[in-house]
């Protein structure tokens, strides 16, 4: 069975208060566009298209990291193609509570550096 990429993109730089979300257990994903008021809270990745409709039992990978996505938000595929602006949310939810959130299963939370991949795949 191939897998098929949905979309990659590579972490280009972290605010200094990204690693903070790791207590709420999320992480917060934005274009290099991002406005200097959220910047400081987010890891800032190169804006690339998305290529197909991004679902639950779909994979969330960053580095070696593999999650099941459990729920995704409404705005989620909009704003990731437009902006670059997701939040990821470990804690397994299978309602998305927050249009712009992408949830995945609980698993270890991912240490996240600056060429750090971070794919979006089915299998």
């Amino acid at each position: 069975m191939s897998e098929k990429k949905i979309f990659e993109t590579n972490v280009v730089e972290i605010g200094e208060e990204a690693r903070e979300f790791k207590e709420i257990k999320m992480l917060i994903l934005f274009g290099d566009q991002a406005p200097d008021a959220l910047r400081p809270s987010c890891y800032l990745i190169n804006v690339e298209p998305v290529q197909g409709k991004i679902e639950p039992d779909m994979f969330l990978k960053i580095d070696t990291n593999k999650y099941r996505i459990t729920a995704v938000g409404q705005e989620v595929q909009s704003n990731l193609a437009n902006l670059g602006h997701i939040a990821i949310s470990f804690t397994g939810e299978k309602q998305a509570k927050l249009p712009g959130t992408l949830y995945v299963e609980k698993n270890e939370y991912p240490a996240l550096a600056v060429n750090s991949k971070i794919m979006i795949e089915k299998e």
